[in-house]
């Protein structure tokens, strides 16, 4: 095991930091963005355009479907591109991935659809989904390895969690964008207002690339690299060491990753199908929702630097245990404010809030020599079972349960209770050394060593 420590300490360039944080934030904008977008056509427009000759509501659960596909596709990202990630840098990543992501979507604004090629179409929107998943795999990963590690030791949480302010931008251009298609007729909308909407995330991909090309790497990952004594190897080292602390930020992000995306993706479609809500009224609520939380990211990663990642993370899965039956119970009386109040409370607590803190918290989890694939390879498995096939379940239980909303509101709070749970029984985290190569552990969290990366910051 190596170990950057006896290396001679360097100042943090803050030039370098603030290169960061816009590269990790612009970076989570398109991926949030893609998503938006995708997941908003995926209630409003794909089921007629792709899915049009099945019922209404097995339209909509074939449209999730899809949606699910790229979750199904995020951990074999991770998996290829965290291993380079953690041999090469998290630099060549980042890039590469950008342009994945930016392709892809690009691709389904050109796709046709199923009255122009039949069943080749929603095949077609599959490949793409695909390739945005495995894109998409290692890029918040990526992103918040790489700020964690730039960041001053008591300011990580603030720094990483700005990957969720970027989330939150992407949101908030994806409703914008889908705002103004919504002005045109629906007859246009159909058949080329939709595709204006995908072609728009090739804006978003140039400013990202331009922005991420004159990015530099993280100065820790720059120690560790010169303290190697041989080829690094993260994924078999994380296979023989690190398993159990994959397996706890699975279960970590497994019930967040559920409402998260039940939050945005799903209650847009319960919203239109069982309460009547006008569909145009769904992007502008988005837009709020998303600006709240992030404000509320920065605003929880600045508490975790005060008063540790767990316990704020315990506080805000703990609430969010109880968030669904209410929500839904005010989603049902139909009142504009009321449904505003609840979309702004999950995406202030479940979509941005506590991811913000998890920006942070997950990378020093890690020890150094596997940190991008142990980060990357609990995130993605954890939004498979979690965020990629939630609208997907929550739709199959709207229409097995006669579009009651109890056994969803069940499912959200129970895989919430397992995320409480696993967070309670993780390790403070707060200042650890991330130098070390060890993973953290109970009682090893505090100030880190004035030999080491806290010299950093003088």
């Amino acid at each position: 095991m190596t170990t950057a420590a006896n290396l001679p300490p360097t100042p943090v360039d803050q030039s370098k930091v603030r290169k960061a944080a816009i590269a990790g934030l612009i970076g989570t904008t398109l991926e949030l963005y893609d998503f938006v977008i995708y997941g908003t056509a995926s209630a409003l427009v794909f089921s007629k355009l792709f899915f049009p000759n099945i019922s209404p509501a097995a339209a909509l659960l074939a449209s999730f479907s899809t949606f699910a596909v790229g979750f199904l596709f995020r951990p074999l990202g991770g998996i290829f591109f965290s291993h380079f990630g953690d041999r090469l840098g998290r630099k060549w990543v980042l890039v590469v991935t950008l342009l994945l992501m930016g392709g892809a979507t690009l691709a389904i604004g050109l796709l046709p659809t199923f009255g122009q090629v039949g069943l080749l179409a929603p095949i077609l929107l599959c490949v793409c989904r695909a390739a945005q998943g495995f894109g998409a795999g290692a890029e918040q990963s990526g992103g918040a390895t790489l700020l964690t590690e730039s960041a001053a030791p008591g300011t990580r949480g603030k720094l990483a969690s700005l990957i969720m302010v970027g989330a939150a931008a992407g949101t908030a251009l994806g409703a914008l964008v889908w705002i103004a298609a919504q002005s045109l007729a629906p007859n246009d909308m159909l058949t080329w207002g939709w595709r204006l909407v995908f072609f728009s995330s090739i804006f978003v991909t140039i400013a990202a690339l331009v922005i991420r090309r004159k990015l530099d790497e993280s100065p820790v990952f720059e120690e560790i690299k010169q303290a190697r004594t041989e080829p690094p190897a993260p994924l078999r080292e994380v296979a023989k060491y690190g398993k159990a602390n994959v397996l706890r930020v699975i279960l970590m992000n497994l019930g967040v990753s559920t409402q998260s995306y039940t939050i945005q993706v799903f209650m847009a479609s319960y919203l239109i199908t069982v309460i009547g809500t006008d569909p145009k009224f769904i992007p502008p609520v988005l837009l709020i929702g998303s600006l709240c939380g992030g404000v509320a990211a920065v605003s929880f990663g600045i508490l975790s630097d005060k008063i540790g990642r767990r316990r704020v993370v315990s506080l805000i899965t703990g609430a969010l245990i109880l968030f669904p039956a209410p929500a839904f119970l005010l989603l049902t009386t139909g009142s504009p404010v009321a449904i505003v109040l609840v979309i702004v409370v999950g995406f202030v607590l479940a979509c941005q809030g506590v991811v913000g803190v998890h920006m942070s918290y997950f990378p020093e989890i890690f020890g150094s020599r596997y940190r991008y694939a142990g980060v990357t390879l609990g995130r993605e498995f954890s939004s498979i079972i979690g965020g990629g096939i939630a609208p997907m379940i929550c739709a199959a239980l709207l229409g097995m349960f006669s579009n009651s909303w109890i056994p969803v509101a069940i499912y959200m709070s129970a895989t919430m209770l397992i995320s409480f749970i696993a967070t309670r029984m993780s390790p403070e985290t707060l200042n650890r050394d991330l130098t070390d190569p060890e993973d953290a552990a109970h009682g090893k969290s505090g100030v880190v060593p004035v030999t080491s990366e806290a010299q950093h910051v003088q």
